[in-house]
C-alpha cells in the first residue's frame, strides 16, 4: 500500500511551512534550524512530496477535520516542493530507496495538477532527481513524459512539457546519446508536431525544447532542419510573448550555425526581425535585436542588409532611449546623490590583471579598452538590456558599414542631437559614440561642430545626459588630442576636470573613467597641465564615496603611466602622495580596496622613481608582508583545509605587482630595502604557485629585480632558472612572456657564466618563436631573449640558427629602436659570426629585419656593414650575389644601398 502521512506530522509540516514565510527574521532562523534536523529523517521528504502533489482541492476532502490541511493554498504546496528540491540536492545519495521511488511515482502522477504552479514545481524537482541520479536510473521517465504529451488533458500535456523543457536544458547531451538509446531522435519530430498546438504555451515549449539542441548541432535536430525552420516561418504572425521570444532566440542560434539554412529566407527574416525588434514587450525586442548584433559577425552581413540600413538604423536609434521604468531604476530623477553612501552591493568585484612585460613593441602594449564597454555600469539595471543591445548592435555595424552608414544616421542625429526632450538628446549622444570606431573618417569633417557641442553638453542640467556625454567623448578623445590644444583639448580637460567633482556619483564615475581614456590619448602632452589635474583628481579624495574612489585610483595610476618620470616634482608629490598614503595607512591587510590602491601605487612608483624613495620603505615592507601572509595562509589550507580557509591570492599578486613597480622606479635605490628582507625566498615559493597569475607576477619581479640589484639574484639563479624554464610553456601567455622577459634580462648580467643554462632554455624559445599561433607580444620577447643569450653565449646558440633565424628576423622588423633590440641584434651579429653559414638560406630576411632599423648605435650599424659585405663579397665570388640582389623588393633594395652602401 502507497505511503500515508500521519494527521499530527502534516499538521506540524504545514504549521511550518507557514512559519517559513514569515518576514520576521528570527521565525525563520527557527524555521531554517527545524527543517535542517527534519532532513534527516527520510519520512520528512514523504510529507513535502505529499503536501506539494495531494493536498489539492481533490486531496484536502480526506482531510475534512483538519483545518491546516483545509487552509493550505498553491504557494505554500509550491514552497513543500522547493524545500523537498533543496533537501533532495543535498541528501539524494543517501536516502532510501522507496522514498525516492515514492518522490519520483508523485512527480509523475502530479504532472497534470490544475495548478500551473505546482506543475512547474514538479517539473523543477524532476530535473533536480535526474541530475543527481543520471537520468538512465529513471528509464520510465522519457517515455512517460512523451505519452503525456498526447494526453487530453491539457494540463497534463503542459506539465509535461514544463518538465521537459527544462530536462532539454539541463541534460541536451543526454538526450542525445547512445547510453539512453538516443530518445532525442523520436522527441524532435514529435516537438515539431506541436508548433501548431492551439495553446500558445505549448507552442513556446515545443519551440523552446527544440532551441536547447541548435548550437550543438545535434544530429537529431540537424535531420529536420528544414522542417523545423518552415514550422518557425509558419509562426511568423504569432503574436504570444513566449513564442515570439523563442522564434526570435532559434533565428539567432541557427544564423551562428546553419546560416546555409537560413541564407535563401533571409529577405523574410530580417523584415520580421524589423517588426520584433521594435515590439512593444522589450523582452521580444531585446531578444530580435540580437539577431543584429549576430549577423554583424557573418560574411553575408554588408551585402544582405545593406539596402536595409534606411529601416533598421532608426529603430536602433529609438531603442537607444532609457525606457520609464529604466530612468526609475537608476534613480535618474535624483541629480545630487554624492553625500549619499553607496551601499556595498552596488560595489562590483575587482579583479587584479596581473603585470605582463612588453618590450621592444611598435605600440604601447595592447591597450585594454575598457572604454568600449557601452555605458560600462548602469547599475540598478538588468546587466543587458534593449539599449545596450540596441548600442552594441549600431557599434558593429558601424564597423561593417563604415562611412556609408553615415548617409542614414547623420540626418536623424541632426533631429535628435538638440531635440528638446532630453531623453532623446541622451540617445542620440550614445548614438554618436557607437559609432565613434567604425566611422571615425567620415566623422571627422563634422568634429569641429559636434566637439564643441558635446563639451557643452557637459554642463546639461540631467545628470543621465552629462554622464554618456563623458563616455561619448572619450570615445572621440584620439582627435581631440591630435589637433592644436587651444581648439578642444583644453575645454574637454577644464569640463571634464568639473565633472569629475560633479554633485552625481554616476557622472563622477563616468567622468573619471573619460579622463583616464584622455591620459592614455594624451600621455606627455598632459604635462603643461599637471598641477590643475592633479589638484582635481586630489579634491576628488575628500568628495568620493567608496565605489568611485576605486575608479579615481585607476585615474591617478594611469595618469601616472602617461606623464610617467614628468610627475616627479616636489610640489606634485606632496599634492599626491598624502591622501594616498593617509587612505594606505587606513586599509587593513584583508581589505580588498588595497587591489586598486596598490594598482595605482605601482604605476606612482615607477613614474616618480627616485622620488617614491620617502615612501618607498613602509609600503616595501607591507607588500613583503602580504606575499608572506598569503603563502602561510595557503601552506595552512592544504595541511589542514578544515580549519583554515584557501587565501585570496589577488593580494599577493598585487603586493608582487607593486614590488615590481618599486624595483623599476626606485632601480639601484631599492637595494637596501631587498638587502633586509627575505623577498627573495619568498620569490622561490611564489615561483612555483600553482596558480598561473602568481606566476606570472614572480616572474615579473624577478626580471625587475635582476635589472636594479642583480647581487641579490646572484646566488639564487640556479634555483630559478629551471623554474622559468618549466614555464616556457605558450599555453599561458602572459606565464609564458614573464619567464622569458627573465631568462633575457638574467642572460644579460650573468654573461658568459649563462652557458650552463642554455639547455635547459633555448630549445623550448624555438618552439616558442615557431608556434603557429604565438601572438605577437611573445615572439617579439622570444626573439629578444634568444638575441640576448646569442650575445653573451654565442658558441652554444649559433649552431641552432637555421631553426630560428626567420622567424627571429620577421618578428623584430617592426619594434621601434630601444635597448631590448639592440642587445638582441648584437647577438643576432655574434652568432653569424661563429655560424655563418647559419642564415644563408634565409639571408634576405635578415636583410630586411637590419633594414627596419631607423638610427642603429654607430659600432652597431659597423657590425650591419661588415657582415652584409662580407656575404656580399662571399656571394659575388660563387656568382650568386646579382640573383640574391635582385630578389630584394625595390624598398629594401634602396634602404641596404642608401645605410649600408650594398
Amino acid at each position: 500500500m502507497a505511503w500515508q502521512p500521519q494527521e499530527e506530522g502534516l499538521r506540524q509540516i504545514i504549521q511550518l511551512l507557514k512559519e517559513s514565510q514569515s518576514p520576521d527574521t528570527a521565525t525563520q532562523r527557527m524555521v531554517q534550524q527545524k527543517l535542517e534536523e527534519l532532513s534527516k529523517y527520510s519520512d520528512f521528504n514523504n510529507y513535502l512530496i505529499f503536501v506539494l502533489t495531494k493536498l489539492n482541492s481533490e486531496g484536502k476532502a480526506k482531510w475534512p477535520n483538519s483545518e491546516s490541511v483545509q487552509k493550505i493554498n498553491d504557494a505554500t504546496r509550491s514552497l513543500s516542493g522547493l524545500i523537498l528540491k533543496n533537501n533532495l540536492k543535498q541528501h539524494y545519495d543517501v536516502l532510501p530507496r522507496e522514498t525516492t521511488e515514492f518522490i519520483k511515482a508523485e512527480c509523475l502522477s502530479a504532472l497534470s495538477d490544475p495548478s500551473s504552479l505546482i506543475r512547474a514545481t514538479v517539473g523543477i524537482l524532476i530535473t533536480t532527481i535526474q541530475c543527481k541520479a543520471k537520468i538512465t536510473s529513471w528509464p520510465e521517465l522519457i517515455p512517460t513524459l512523451c505519452s503525456m504529451l498526447d494526453s487530453q488533458d491539457y494540463h497534463a500535456c503542459e506539465g509535461a512539457f514544463g518538465a521537459l523543457q527544462k530536462i532539454c536544458e539541463d541534460s541536451a547531451d543526454s538526450l542525445d546519446s547512445d547510453e539512453m538509446n538516443r530518445p532525442l531522435n523520436i522527441l524532435i519530430p514529435k516537438f515539431l508536431q506541436f508548433f501548431q498546438h492551439q495553446s500558445p504555451r505549448i507552442r513556446s515549449h515545443a519551440i523552446a525544447c527544440v532551441n536547447q539542441f541548435i548550437i550543438n548541432k545535434s544530429q537529431a535536430l540537424m535531420a529536420h532542419i528544414e522542417l523545423f525552420v518552415q514550422s518557425l516561418f509558419h509562426l511568423a504572425g504569432d503574436e504570444d510573448t513566449e513564442v515570439k521570444k523563442n522564434i526570435c532566440r532559434a533565428l539567432v542560434m541557427l544564423l551562428d550555425v546553419r546560416l546555409d539554412r537560413l541564407f535563401p529566407h533571409m529577405v523574410a527574416i530580417i523584415e520580421y526581425m524589423l517588426i520584433r525588434t521594435q515590439d512593444r514587450e522589450e523582452s521580444v525586442a531585446l531578444e530580435a535585436c540580437e539577431f543584429w548584433l549576430t549577423l554583424a559577425e557573418t560574411q553575408i552581413c554588408h551585402d544582405v542588409l545593406a539596402p536595409y540600413l534606411p529601416r533598421i538604423i532608426p529603430v536602433l536609434v529609438k531603442g537607444m532611449r532609457y525606457s520609464e521604468i529604466d530612468i526609475i531604476l537608476l534613480k535618474g530623477d535624483v541629480e545630487e546623490d554624492e553625500m549619499i553612501p553607496d551601499r556595498e552591493e552596488d560595489i562590483r568585484p575587482r579583479f587584479h590583471k596581473s603585470k605582463t612585460q612588453r618590450i621592444g613593441s611598435a605600440e604601447n602594449g595592447d591597450a585594454d579598452d575598457d572604454d568600449d564597454d557601452i555605458m560600462d555600469d548602469e547599475s540598478g539595471l538588468s546587466d543587458w538590456n534593449l539599449r545596450k543591445c540596441s548600442a552594441a548592435a549600431l557599434d558593429v555595424l558601424a564597423n561593417v558599414f563604415r562611412d556609408d552608414l553615415l548617409p542614414v544616421l547623420l540626418p536623424i542625429l541632426k533631429e535628435t542631437l538638440f531635440h528638446t526632450e532630453w531623453e532623446i538628446k541622451e540617445s542620440a549622444i550614445l548614438a554618436l559614440g557607437a559609432i565613434a570606431e567604425g566611422c571615425m573618417t567620415g566623422m571627422v569633417p563634422h568634429l569641429p561642430e559636434l566637439i564643441p557641442y558635446l563639451i557643452s553638453c557637459l554642463a546639461d542640467k540631467k545628470s543621465l545626459v552629462r554622464s554618456i556625454t563623458c563616455w561619448t567623448l572619450s570615445r572621440y578623445s584620439h582627435w581631440v588630442v591630435g589637433q592644436p590644444h587651444d581648439l578642444y583639448l583644453k575645454s574637454l580637460m577644464t569640463e571634464l576636470l568639473k565633472r569629475i567633482l560633479d554633485s552625481n556619483k554616476r557622472v563622477q564615475e563616468a567622468a573619471c573613467s573619460a579622463f583616464a581614456t584622455l591620459e592614455e590619448e594624451a600621455c606627455t602632452e598632459l604635462v603643461p597641465y599637471l598641477g590643475f589635474i592633479l589638484e582635481t583628481l586630489v579634491f576628488a579624495f575628500s568628495k568620493y564615496q567608496h565605489k568611485n574612489l576605486l575608479i579615481l585610483y585607476d585615474a591617478i595610476g594611469t595618469l601616472a603611466d602617461s606623464v610617467g618620470h614628468h610627475l616627479n616634482k616636489t610640489e606634485y608629490i606632496n599634492l599626491l602622495m598624502p591622501p594616498l598614503i593617509q587612505k594606505w595607512n587606513m586599509l587593513k591587510d584583508e581589505d580588498k580596496d588595497l587591489f586598486p590602491l596598490l594598482e595605482c601605487l605601482s604605476s606612482i612608483a615607477t613614474a616618480l622613481q627616485s622620488g617614491f624613495l620617502p615612501y618607498s620603505e613602509p609600503v616595501y615592507r607591507r607588500c613583503v608582508s602580504l606575499v608572506e601572509q598569503t603563502l602561510n595562509q595557503h601552506i595552512a589550507n592544504m595541511q589542514n583545509p578544515e580549519q583554515f580557509e584557501a587565501p585570496d591570492k589577488d593580494f599577493m599578486i598585487v603586493a608582487l605587482d607593486l614590488l615590481s613597480g618599486l624595483a623599476e622606479g626606485l632601480n639601484g635605490f631599492i637595494d637596501k630595502l631587498v638587502i633586509n628582507s627575505n623577498i627573495l625566498q619568498l620569490l622561490y615559493q611564489c615561483m612555483q604557485d600553482p596558480m598561473p597569475e602568481v606566476r606570472q607576477s614572480s616572474f615579473a619581479l624577478l626580471g625587475d629585480l635582476t635589472k636594479a640589484c642583480f647581487q641579490h639574484v646572484s646566488p639564487y639563479v640556479s634555483d630559478f632558472l629551471p623554474i622559468l624554464g618549466q614555464n616556457l610553456n605558450p599555453e599561458l601567455i602572459s606565464v609564458c612572456n614573464n619567464a622569458t622577459w627573465a631568462i633575457g634580462e638574467i642572460a644579460i648580467k650573468m654573461g658568459g657564466d649563462m652557458r650552463v643554462y642554455i639547455p635547459m632554455v633555448l630549445n623550448q624559445l624555438i618552439v616558442i618563436i615557431n608556434y603557429p599561433s604565438t601572438p605577437k607580444t611573445l615572439m617579439e620577447n622570444t626573439a629578444i631573449t634568444i638575441g640576448r643569450l646569442g650575445y653573451v653565449c654565442p658558441a652554444e646558440v649559433a649552431p641552432s640558427l637555421p631553426q630560428f633565424v626567420r622567424k627571429w628576423c620577421s618578428s623584430l622588423r617592426n619594434i621601434r629602436d630601444n635597448e631590448e633590440k639592440d642587445s638582441a641584434f648584437r647577438g643576432m651579429c655574434h652568432m653569424i659570426q661563429v655560424n655563418p653559414s647559419g642564415i644563408l638560406s634565409d639571408f634576405i630576411f635578415f636583410c630586411d629585419s637590419v633594414a627596419s632599423w631607423t638610427t642603429p648605435k654607430a659600432d652597431l650599424k659597423e657590425m650591419f656593414i661588415k657582415i652584409l659585405q662580407g656575404y656580399k663579397q662571399q656571394l659575388s665570388e660563387n656568382g650568386c650575389w646579382k640573383q640574391v640582389a635582385d630578389s630584394f623588393p625595390p624598398q629594401l633594395a634602396e634602404r641596404l644601398q642608401t645605410h649600408y652602401g650594398i
